[in-house]
């Protein structure tokens, strides 16, 4: 009884962990959130069972069991799975884990995901990072540990499955044609570590061998440089409207005029011009590889 005692004093403390929360902006998760505290409720109330006791049966704490059942909290997938057994739910339940998977997702991931699932064309520049798209989970885990103020283990985690979410972009039926363009620096960077770096750049080389994808590096010894305004993501769709974003041309938020979908469109080409070609670019990571 002890053990029980602690373990819900325990959860209790989780009930207020960074990351859990609700974004109040967020209307579709909001949404998400209240209806899947509403349904767990209704079946709780209707097995009998009264929030304290249903939270040791599923091993939280009763104040965690109120904020989910009022949509101030967002479940773990694993509550929802023991949640469903102890209630008898038949897999109505676990059923929802989908759907509370993507609320977890920033608002503007999941955005940004949705486009790319879209897309028929992706061209991408990243001047900081090598792009979140072709960044390995150890890589991505290093350079968000590396950010300050820190992120806590669940916020890493969670930007970590986000990342890792949009990758199905590259198993698309039929695939999108994906360009993108490396700075050789970010390359050459051993964040995380010289064995994360050595397994980031042989997936790149795995991923440049797919025939819709282009790896472009650009040298650090070039005297000209197109991108020095910052990146830029240009998407095109199946109807011929297109989606830009650039954190100078504009100011990070998601564009469709087609004067600065004009700027970017240039800007990015001359950026592919300036750049290694993708065949030498290949030959340019091999050969960092065979240093690191």
């Amino acid at each position: 009884m002890q053990q029980v005692d602690d373990d819900a004093g325990r959860l209790k403390g989780e009930a207020d962990e960074p990351g859990w929360e609700v974004d109040p902006d967020d209307d579709w998760g909001v949404a998400v959130v209240a209806t899947v505290g509403r349904q767990l409720k209704l079946r709780r109330e209707a097995k009998g069972m009264r929030a304290a006791e249903f939270g040791v049966a599923v091993g939280y704490g009763e104040d965690l069991v109120y904020k989910i059942e009022g949509g101030k909290r967002i479940p773990r997938l694993e509550y929802l799975d023991k949640a469903d057994e102890v209630l008898g739910a038949g897999g109505l339940l676990a059923a929802m884990k989908e759907d509370v998977k993507k609320v977890r997702y920033p608002k503007k991931v999941r955005d940004l995901a949705d486009s790319e699932a879209k897309a028929v064309e992706l061209q991408l520049y990243d001047p900081l990072n090598i792009h979140g798209l072709l960044q390995t989970p150890e890589y991505a885990r290093g350079l968000l540990l590396m950010r300050r103020p820190a992120y806590t283990e669940d916020e890493v985690e969670r930007f970590i499955a986000a990342r890792v979410a949009r990758k199905a972009v590259f198993e698309r039926d039929p695939a999108p044609e994906l360009s993108f363009v490396l700075e050789e620096w970010t390359l050459r960077r051993p964040l995380g570590g010289k064995a994360v770096l050595c397994r980031q750049l042989e997936h790149l080389l795995a991923v440049g061998q797919l025939r819709n994808v282009e790896l472009q590096v650009m040298p650090m010894e070039r005297e000209e440089h197109a991108g020095v305004d910052g990146g830029i993501d240009v998407l095109k769709f199946v109807d011929g409207s297109a989606v830009g974003r650039s954190p100078v041309v504009t100011n990070g938020r998601p564009v469709s005029d087609p004067r600065q979908l004009r700027i970017l469109e240039l800007r990015y080409g001359i950026i592919r011009a300036q750049a290694l070609t993708p065949r030498e670019s290949t030959a340019f990571i091999g050969q960092l590889l065979g240093e690191t």
